[in-house]
């Protein structure tokens, strides 16, 4: 091998790094991915050379976007979201990996009064004592809630006083005060410093919302996604993601 090909093959490696370092990673998700992905994302990016950019909102608004074309590398979203992408070719089905999981907790501002929900009937009560209550307009656990709410026999009376979100700002409302009450996954609650965390509902009505990666069947960086996603699941993530209120799948 002559001198000249040597140096031309150096020269194509070194672009190459000098591109890796440079390149995003683009991913879509929840708030709950955006606060991981910010802890693990510096570690990630002095490995692979790959910035992690999290594009966070409603799961369900970020599957409207990747079900509208939107380009991306990996989405992190509820996980039968990502199980309907599979079904439409957006995601490699071989990529599916469980992340995390959270509860629905309830949130109040910071240094208000916390209503007793330690039982059903004491969530029940919290519920109607509650001046107003927000939710997200549309999510996993708006789902849940909603059945919740009938089952409780507080569907009417919740509906006369709730603030439902279009985006993730549920925990922005209680800490500002617009809101009494803030039901979110907890992760949610836990990363805005003026809401404060009374506690997750009663195990027996509380619903699990997984989170589950994918990576996109067009992204040309499906190597660095899967990556990430092997960072993700690693036991060296599991404290991040427990300090922040979920648990590691």
């Amino acid at each position: 091998m002559n001198a000249f090909r040597l140096l031309a093959i150096a020269v194509a490696v070194a672009c190459s790094a000098a591109a890796a370092r440079g390149a995003e990673l683009k991913i879509f998700g929840s708030r709950v991915t955006k606060v991981i992905v910010g802890e693990l994302g510096p570690q990630f990016e002095k490995k692979t050379g790959f910035t992690p950019v999290v594009t966070a909102d409603v799961a369900q608004v970020m599957k409207r976007r990747i079900d509208g074309g939107e380009p991306f590398d990996l989405a992190v979203l509820v996980d039968f979201q990502i199980d309907d992408l599979i079904k439409s070719g957006k995601l490699v089905a071989a990529s599916r990996t469980n992340i995390m999981s959270s509860g629905i907790g309830v949130a109040v501002k910071r240094g208000a009064p916390k209503p007793d929900i330690s039982t059903v009937a004491a969530f029940r009560q919290a519920l109607l004592n509650a001046k107003s209550i927000t939710y997200l307009k549309e999510g996993a656990s708006t789902i849940h809630l909603r059945k919740l709410f009938v089952q409780l026999g507080v569907a009417d009376a919740v509906k006369q006083k709730a603030v439902e979100t279009d985006g993730e700002q549920v925990s922005e409302f209680v800490a500002e005060g617009k809101v009494e009450l803030g039901l979110i996954v907890t992760p949610n609650i836990m990363s805005v410093p003026g809401a404060e965390l009374v506690g997750s509902l009663p195990a027996e009505i509380n619903s699990i919302v997984m989170f589950t990666a994918g990576v996109s069947a067009q992204s040309p960086n499906q190597k660095a996604a899967s990556d990430l996603i092997k960072l993700l699941t690693s036991p060296e993530a599991k404290p991040v993601i427990k300090a922040k209120g979920n648990d590691p799948a």
